[in-house]
């Protein structure tokens, strides 16, 4: 591991003070259950790692305007724990995924959304296109656990676990820095990139994630494909909110972004338990799909997912 500054603020504006104007400058330390690997491993090198674990600002879960607000510094363990998550199973699902009881109890919210790819070949230093010679290492290689839908160069799939969830939600990320705060749709906090030297989330290097706002009023569910119960990451999640205003069906560990299906989502808004056809919507959900050699397999446990967690979502009170 690189040699490295630390630094540990009592407050956000410390905090922002203490970051960077490029990536390389500083890092954010708030569980490191990643950080400390990808620092282990070279894939990042830090100049300083600035600890926001003490903050108390970052922390807490309450209700808000009838919705919810959980601090950024919320742990796993926390969030799963909490009364406050009876009316969002969708969320609380997504986090009981994290199978680890120990990373449950380290890893936070915020590291969770700003967690890197767990990519090999991004893990391996080959950046986030993981392009050699032109061409991508990811499209000619092991691909089984990427991408089956892509805009751009990038295969990688989003490695948060509450992502789907929030974004199905409707969530919104108050983001902290230089400037003051800016608040970030949950659905634009995540992106594809296009180049080695953009990143993956809606943050600046000198900027913070402090808290997720989440409405109420929705009914939710999340379901999960995986190989096995223990440590494990799914294969495909499918994460569902049904209210007033229509229906949100978003997929996970299918795309580099939480994967909103809208047209599968216009034909869910509106529904009933009694004349939903689960079947149409499932196939306009995977409508766009475009499998590499190795992971055809996810097309059809994403159409299984997503009638799971619309029924799920259909049978919430």
């Amino acid at each position: 591991m690189q040699a490295f500054e630390y630094a540990s603020p009592s407050t956000v504006k410390d905090a922002v003070a203490m970051l960077g104007s490029t990536w390389a400058d500083a890092a954010v330390l708030s569980g490191g259950t990643d950080l400390l690997s990808l620092m282990k491993d070279y894939v990042m090198s830090p100049k300083r790692v600035v600890n926001v674990k003490g903050i108390k600002e970052l922390g807490g879960i309450s209700t808000k305007g009838g919705g919810l607000r959980i601090g950024a510094n919320v742990t796993l363990d926390e969030l799963t724990s909490s009364p406050a998550l009876r009316a969002y199973p969708a969320l609380r699902t997504a986090a009981l995924g994290v199978a680890s009881p120990q990373i449950r109890n380290m890893g936070t919210v915020g590291g969770d959304l700003c967690q890197r790819p767990r990519c090999w070949y991004f893990r391996q230093g080959h950046g986030l296109l993981a392009m050699k010679g032109g061409k991508s290492l990811i499209e000619g290689g092991e691909n089984k656990y990427h991408a089956i839908f892509s805009s751009g160069p990038a295969k990688f799939v989003s490695a948060s676990s509450l992502g789907p969830a929030l974004v199905a939600l409707g969530a919104k990320f108050t983001v902290v820095g230089p400037s003051g705060t800016r608040t970030v749709d949950a659905a634009k906090f995540f992106v594809d990139p296009k180049s080695d030297a953009d990143r993956e989330i809606a943050l600046a290097p000198n900027e913070i994630l402090s808290e997720v706002l989440v409405p109420g009023g929705a009914r939710n569910a999340t379901y999960e494909v995986r190989h096995k119960e223990a440590l494990d990451w799914p294969l495909v999640t499918a994460s569902v909110a049904m209210g007033k205003d229509g229906a949100r069906i978003v997929l996970g560990h299918v795309a580099t972004t939480p994967y909103w299906a809208e047209a599968a989502s216009k034909l869910a808004a509106g529904t009933k338990g009694t004349d939903v056809d689960l079947d149409k919507i499932a196939d306009a959900a995977v409508a766009g799909a475009k499998p590499l050699s190795q992971n055809v397999y996810k097309v059809h446990l994403a159409k299984v997912a997503v009638k799971r967690a619309v029924k799920a979502a259909l049978a919430r009170a």
